[in-house]
């Protein structure tokens, strides 16, 4: 697509089942994106990337920079958002009209950044100490934002780790033998609305828990002047007393899956003896409370047991939960079941923004790369959570981005404005319309008028 207006020097392809047919390619005047523009009105509303500005440093000295650090910016995370996980595809894009309009500035009258540009970008501009640390500080900084326009009366962090492959000689990558593959093994913190609070890219051979302290505490230092219930879930593999200790040292009320062990399944014996009489066509499901104080643990704690007898089976399902909780059992396991909300936003991370491409060969820069999946991850769910009609509230990232972002528009250039003539299919014009007047409700409104 050298030709900077998108047309083929070759003429139209015809097809034969129809020789009516003629095929032309613009990619200049016509985009596949134009649902993308109602992100970049959610992130002007919210004022998200205009805070890049001020967080990251410009390592550029010259004065010739034909883009500057925001549009880059934005350029990298829509792309994401639009399902270009790397830059391979900026030479495209930054001749797409809904991309040159969101990234803004000098791109609106000629093209965003190439595919050299976004590379050094990412891996150069990016991947420095300073600036890298910024973006990890960002998602939360994201979020206070939004929390500032819709406070939450509780918090509810959710901890789990997942699997990245990898594939070549890339740093940091390693055999795990739970996942079965070689892999990066990223940490992950979500909060009750799917927002990703922090993350972590970590190597392959690492255990789930690794570095939760580095992960965990940034997070729990934002929320804790704050008068919010505060609760925290994790898997067995944050049953670990360091963590019980931090969490009641901050106020945190948990749910910890535990493994199950000789001492715990004798406090329980009661329960797991088959019931008499005829085998139940249904889940017979009981409940038990009591204290218990592992080797390593500084004092006794509550544990609740979950028992269910399964029709067909031989043996109970048996599982265990340390927790703070004063609630009662059956509360305290339906509390602790909502985590598996957390493995649905990675999964939905991995389908939608597919941020487990991480295919740079150094580490540091596929250290950038997971940032900035999560922010496009971010300023999705975004989306999905403040500015959908009751009507389409229930589609994921994956729904939003193959009918909301992948919207086929024309563009129509005039004196004074521009219009993107769009397709209406899974949008029509009424649902985009209501999307738009959420968005706007989100906007700061201005002090009222002196009497």
């Amino acid at each position: 697509m050298a030709n900077p207006e998108g047309e083929s020097v070759d003429g139209p392809l015809r097809l034969d089942f129809d020789r009516r047919l003629k095929l032309e390619f613009h990619g200049s005047r016509i985009t596949t994106d134009a649902g993308l523009l109602a992100y970049r009105e959610l992130d002007d509303a919210l004022g998200l990337t205009d805070m890049v500005g001020d967080e990251l440093v410009d390592p550029r000295t010259g004065k010739n920079g034909q883009h500057v650090l925001t549009g880059l910016f934005r350029q990298s995370v829509f792309g994401r958002l639009g399902g270009y996980e790397d830059v391979n595809d900026a030479d495209r894009l930054g001749r797409d009209p809904a991309m040159r309009w969101i990234v803004g500035g000098r791109a609106v009258a000629k093209q965003a950044a190439s595919t050299s540009q976004m590379g050094r970008f990412e891996t150069e501009f990016l991947a420095g100490d300073e600036n890298l640390a910024a973006l990890v500080d960002l998602s939360g900084q994201w979020i206070d934002r939004v929390h500032a326009r819709h406070p939450p009366k509780a918090i509810v962090l959710d901890m789990d780790s997942s699997v990245s492959p990898t594939h070549g000689d890339q740093e940091g990558t390693a055999y795990n033998g739970h996942f079965a593959c070689t892999c990066y093994h990223p940490l992950f913190v979500f909060n009750q609305f799917g927002d990703l609070e922090r993350s972590e890219l970590r190597p392959g051979n690492v255990h789930s828990a690794d570095g939760w302290r580095d992960v965990l505490e940034p997070v729990v230092a934002r929320y804790r002047e704050r008068s919010l219930r505060r609760y925290f879930r994790g898997d067995a593999a944050f049953a670990a007393p360091d963590i019980y200790e931090f969490l009641e040292a901050e106020g945190y009320k948990y749910t910890i899956r535990l493994k199950a062990n000789a001492i715990l399944q004798q406090s329980i014996a009661y329960l797991l003896t088959r019931p008499v009489g005829r085998p139940s066509n249904h889940v017979v499901r009981t409940h038990a409370s009591f204290s218990y104080q592992a080797g390593s643990w500084d004092r006794k704690r509550r544990v609740v047991a979950k028992v269910e007898w399964h029709p067909g089976e031989l043996c109970p399902r048996v599982g265990f939960i340390v927790t703070n909780l004063s609630r009662p059992a059956t509360r305290v396991v339906a509390f602790y079941n909502q985590r598996g909300t957390a493995e649905q936003h990675i999964k939905e991370g991995k389908n939608a923004i597919v941020w487990t491409r991480l295919s740079c060969r150094k580490f540091r820069n596929n250290e950038v790369r997971l940032q900035l999946h999560a922010l496009a991850y971010n300023l999705g769910n975004f989306m999905r959570t403040l500015a959908l009609p009751e009507a389409v509230k229930h589609w994921s990232l994956t729904s939003l981005k193959e009918r909301l972002v992948k919207i086929g528009a024309r563009i129509v250039t005039h004196g004074r404005y521009v219009t993107f003539q769009m397709a209406e299919v899974a949008v029509p014009r009424g649902l985009f319309e209501e999307i738009l007047r959420l968005i706007a409700q989100l906007r700061p409104q201005p002090p009222p008028a002196p009497a």
